[in-house]
C-alpha cells in the first residue's frame, strides 16, 4: 500500500495554516471587511452606555460614532 500525498495533503495543509493563521495571537491585526480592518476593542461599561446613547441621539450606530471619534482625534493630531 502507498501513501498519496497529492491535493488531499495539500488542501489539509492548507486548512491547518490557514486556521493557525485565523488565530487571535497569529501576529495579524484583524479581519479585512472591505476597505476596513476589523478590531477588537475592550471598553469599560458605563462609558460603552454613554456611547451608545450619544449614538442613538444623533441617529448612527455605536461603530460610526466610535469611528468617526477616532477620526476626528486623529485629524487633530496631525495638523
Amino acid at each position: 500500500m502507498t501513501i498519496n500525498r497529492g491535493a488531499t495533503a495539500r488542501k489539509s495543509t492548507q486548512a491547518v495554516e490557514a486556521f493557525i493563521g485565523g488565530a487571535p495571537d497569529s501576529g495579524r491585526k484583524g479581519v479585512i471587511r472591505g476597505r476596513k480592518e476589523q478590531i477588537t476593542l475592550t471598553i469599560a461599561p458605563a462609558l460603552l452606555a454613554k456611547i451608545d446613547g450619544m449614538a442613538s441621539k444623533m441617529g448612527q450606530s455605536r461603530a460610526a460614532l466610535i469611528n468617526r471619534a477616532i477620526y476626528e482625534l486623529a485629524e487633530r493630531s496631525a495638523s
